[in-house]
């Protein structure tokens, strides 16, 4: 059973931006996307860049450092699917966000 902790509240993530969280020693991206939070790892699998920093572009991140772009709502890198990332389970009640990392 998945291990849910508060990390964030919905109002410190406005729609279209995104905000780095640590859940039990893993750095996760929370973005939202339309009122909707999604949690992706947030180290890029190409050298380790902080995609919680990266530019958004509908529903994909490009990571700050080389450009690679990975889709928010699953954390598939688009040109390899081996280099995806990984996505945590979210839950958003009375405006709290919670995270996952357990599979």
């Amino acid at each position: 059973m998945p291990n849910f902790i508060h990390v964030a509240n919905i109002s410190d993530i406005p729609p279209g931006t995104a905000k780095v969280v640590d859940v039990q020693n893993v750095g996760v991206a929370l973005f939202n996307l339309e009122g909707t939070i999604y949690a992706i790892d947030n180290m890029c699998q190409h050298a380790g860049g902080p995609l919680g920093e990266g530019t958004i572009k509908g529903d994909i991140v490009v990571c700050p450092w080389h450009g690679y772009r990975y889709h928010i709502k699953t954390g598939k890198y688009l040109k390899n699917p081996d280099m995806s990332v990984a996505c945590y389970q979210v839950k958003v009640e009375d405006g709290k966000i919670a995270v996952s990392v357990s599979p």
